[in-house]
């Protein structure tokens, strides 16, 4: 089993705020724990490459996208949602956080590597069709989903997001794309107050009570393995939010790292069954330091099996 680490210098450089809890202390605290881990030593590293315009613009709208290029502060800050600052920065890491996907989604699909883990930010699952929010400027995921579908002819893909908020941005972009199988568990009711309405069958939304533990966050979100095993996904995509963990004061579930091993098997489990382990994951939400970062290791633990 390879697994590849991608990353960049770039997504260190996005800073909101020194008490924003999206913070470059966040990526810092992974690559600590990668190396008090010894998780290092079975990675292989590659740094990111941006995202071009048009293949941004696969997932999102051209007008908004040139919108947030021409919001993008040569100095100082810029609000895009009362969540979401940009700084001069900010728009060069977000296109080297879609990037690695992009990259990750070429490893796979060359046999270069069997499974890839993005460690980016600013993070992507709230980034609509043609709106940034929830600290996410560009929806890194979907943007790797239309690559692998546009450059690789991909017809199954299935998105997985198991952050503790519902990932909003990702459902908006896919809602009318039966080629993508999104399966999202999120605290209910909670930020961003979606995901609780009827959908078409290939949206998979598991709203989860605050207060749930592992053994019954387990329970609710077994259905979505039968699902994607007729679904026979050719590629699995991950937002690996990590904020639904007991220690995360952004949220209010109840799991640990080794739920975070349970979910990442079973997802591997359909991989391995179906296009041959081939798995992107990409770092979503997560704002504890020591729970986030033991939870990665785990969660790449669990990828390499």
């Amino acid at each position: 089993m390879s697994l590849t680490f991608i990353s960049s210098p770039k997504c260190l450089l996005h800073d909101m705020d020194p008490e924003h809890p999206e913070q470059p202390a966040r990526l810092h605290s992974i690559n600590d724990q990668l190396i008090a881990s010894g998780v290092e030593l079975a990675l292989q590293f590659i740094d990111a490459q941006p995202a071009s315009l048009a293949q941004i613009c696969r997932a999102h709208d051209r007008k908004f996208v040139d919108d947030v290029i021409r919001k993008a502060p040569e100095e100082g800050h810029r609000w895009l949602d009362d969540d979401t600052l940009m700084m001069p920065h900010s728009l060069d890491a977000a296109l080297y956080a879609a990037g690695a996907g992009i990259n990750a989604v070429d490893l796979v699909m060359g046999d270069e590597a069997d499974a890839v883990f993005c460690a980016v930010r600013p993070p992507g699952h709230h980034a609509e069709y043609a709106k940034s929010g929830g600290f996410c400027i560009f929806n890194n995921v979907a943007v790797a989903a239309r690559h692998a579908m546009a450059e690789h002819g991909l017809q199954r893909v299935a998105i997985i997001d198991f952050d503790v908020h519902h990932g909003n941005g990702t459902e908006d972009i896919f809602k009318d794309d039966e080629r993508v199988m999104f399966c999202s568990s999120f605290q209910h009711p909670f930020y961003p107050f979606s995901g609780d309405k009827p959908t078409k069958a290939h949206i998979v939304n598991t709203p989860i009570p605050a207060g749930t533990k592992g053994d019954e966050y387990r329970e609710l979100v077994q259905h979505w393995f039968d699902k994607l095993d007729k679904f026979k996904p050719e590629l699995v995509l991950i937002s690996a939010g990590f904020d639904a963990h007991a220690e995360d004061g952004l949220g209010h579930l109840r799991l640990v790292e080794a739920d975070y091993e349970w979910i990442t098997l079973q997802i591997k489990d359909i991989a391995d069954k179906h296009c041959k382990g081939r798995i992107v994951s990409m770092l979503e939400g997560g704002y504890a330091l020591s729970a986030l970062s033991r939870s990665v290791v785990m969660h790449l633990k669990a990828l390499l099996n």
